[in-house]
């Protein structure tokens, strides 16, 4: 992976923090992630429009990863509802890593260097030793933290899946403007199921904040679909969930968390791991 390709996806990492925090200060989630989707299906569009049809052996994956990411925002809804966006998020972000490399092996055909392995493994270590895991001790707090692993399986299974798809699209940007668009649909429906109405009032700040997450999301996601078809996806994900590391600091700067010493320690781990990939690659 060169050093350009590293960057941008480090550039993802930190659009992906972002919409991730102004998804925590929203008081309707739901609301939040379905205009999330329309905003990035909207900005979608004009990929649609401009670029070749994706090849067709794709479809069948742009459909399936289309119900994986509606799984996912489900399950990431769930895991912030029932439990901190502190231990939910990390555990989220820091399962999906070596699912997806384990994933990729077995679906891609991927083989794993050395340094691939010792720096995803840093990457998810570091990233789960920022939850707090000291509540997993009492049976009634698992409830979170199992919603949170839910969604990392959805993460790898939408991330092993798009890397398999945008390699056989033939055009990776294609893919990810039909994804994108295809995957705006779901959310919304639910939402209008459940309150008899469409989430946008375009009169009001929320909906304009949740619609530019959305096209935050669509570049940040479709760096690492245009990633995955240039290096290994387990190395791609492993950098795309540094994000982590812009997400504490967003916190400390703009949301008044604690910048603790552990939490500092665990940066410096997934650091660590972001540079032996970078290093092999």
């Amino acid at each position: 992976m060169s050093l350009a390709v590293i960057g941008l996806v480090l550039a993802a990492a930190l659009l992906h923090a972002s919409w991730n925090a102004l998804l925590k200060s929203s008081a309707d989630r739901l609301a939040s992630l379905s205009l999330m989707t329309i905003g990035a299906g909207v900005a979608a569009i004009p990929l649609v429009l401009l670029r070749p049809l994706p090849l067709a052996g794709s479809w069948f994956y742009i459909i399936l990863s289309g119900i994986l990411h509606t799984g996912y925002n489900l399950f990431l809804i769930r895991a912030y509802r029932i439990g901190d966006f502190g231990q939910s998020y990390p555990i989220a972000r820091g399962s999906s890593p070596l699912l997806v490399a384990l994933g990729a092996a077995l679906f891609a055909g991927e083989q794993l260097g050395l340094y691939t392995v010792v720096g995803i493994a840093l990457v998810s270590a570091g990233i789960v030793s920022l939850a707090n895991l000291r509540s997993l001790k009492r049976r009634e707090n698992l409830s979170g933290p199992a919603a949170a692993f839910a969604t990392g399986a959805f993460i790898a299974a939408y991330t092993v899946t798009d890397g398999i798809g945008a390699r056989l699209a033939g055009d990776s940007v294609a893919y990810a403007g039909w994804l994108f668009v295809l995957d705006s649909i779901p959310l919304a429906l639910i939402y209008w199921r459940r309150h008899g109405r469409s989430p946008i009032a375009l009169n009001q700040r929320e909906s304009w904040i949740g619609l530019a997450g959305g096209v935050m999301s669509l570049v940040a996601y479709g760096i690492v679909i245009w990633a995955v078809t240039l290096a290994p996806m387990g190395m791609v994900s492993a950098l795309r969930e540094t994000s982590v590391l812009f997400a504490l600091l967003i916190g400390a700067l703009f949301l008044g968390e604690q910048l603790t010493l552990r939490r500092v320690l665990s940066c410096l781990v997934i650091a660590a791991g972001a540079v032996v990939l970078g290093m092999r690659h």
